[in-house]
């Protein structure tokens, strides 16, 4: 069953691959707007191999991982000590629930006055972009830990420390999980859309700047180095969760 789905969905995605090349091929979309997926391909490929990206690669890379860390690590920790404190939850839900629709780049002017133009910014707009989807996800899983098993560890006079990590966060796993996803791709539109406007490196640069250049093979081969960089860290997150999930015997 598994087999048949990946198979699905990899037919989905060449399939659409493959109406993009023939349309392009007979120019019913202009070169000019795009080029056919082959191209876009060799482009890539070409690129790697000369290595002129690579700093740009690895700057953007260093950026969102960063930002990424960050964003798991305080937003995790965010939402248990804000499910810990009833009171201070009822305060924040609303902000919570109203945060990704405030656009965090209006704030990239004070973010250069205050820190300058260096990567500090980026990782910033990032972190900004990443850490609220998962403490809110934090918050779900927390909230969806069923009242029996805590009963089960005060029987079993379980510390706190013991109850949390054998108990709790097992429970929590798949919107923890969620929330990791979501923060990646956060993450990664944080940073790389800041590189647009606020950086003079990076993938986010290097697009813009070839998009004005009207180089549309190079455009195109970073616009696909990016999708294959989020999808492959999404699908590695997505495999690791399903073996954690069936370890814990929830699929």
């Amino acid at each position: 069953m598994r087999f048949r789905v990946n198979a699905l969905r990899c037919s989905v995605v060449l399939g659409v691959l493959l109406l993009v090349e023939v349309l392009a091929r007979v120019g019913t979309i202009p070169r000019v707007m795009m080029i056919p997926p082959s191209e876009m391909a060799a482009a890539l490929a070409r690129l790697l191999a000369s290595g002129k990206m690579n700093p740009h690669i690895a700057l953007t890379l260093r950026n969102i991982g960063i930002a990424l860390l960050s964003a798991i690590v305080l937003g995790f920790a965010a939402g248990a000590v804000v499910h810990a404190l009833p009171r201070l939850r009822s305060i924040l839900d609303p902000f919570f629930a109203s945060y990704y629709s405030i656009p965090i780049f209006v704030f990239y002017p004070l973010f250069i006055v205050i820190f300058g133009m260096n990567s500090i910014p980026l990782i910033i707009m990032g972190f900004l972009s990443a850490v609220v989807a998962m403490i809110i996800n934090t918050l779900n899983g927390l909230d969806r830990v069923p009242r029996v098993f805590r009963k089960a560890a005060r029987v079993l006079q379980m510390d706190r420390v013991s109850t949390a990590c054998l108990i709790i966060l097992p429970a929590a796993t798949a919107h923890i999980f969620t929330g990791v996803k979501l923060a990646v791709a956060y993450a990664f539109i944080g940073v790389i859309a800041a590189e647009f406007i606020l950086s003079g490196g990076g993938l986010g640069y290097q697009i813009s700047f070839t998009y004005f250049a009207f180089d549309n093979a190079t455009m195109y081969a970073l616009i696909a180095l990016t999708l294959v960089l989020v999808t492959g860290i999404n699908v590695s997150l997505y495999a690791w969760e399903k073996r954690l999930l069936t370890r814990m015997g929830r699929r």
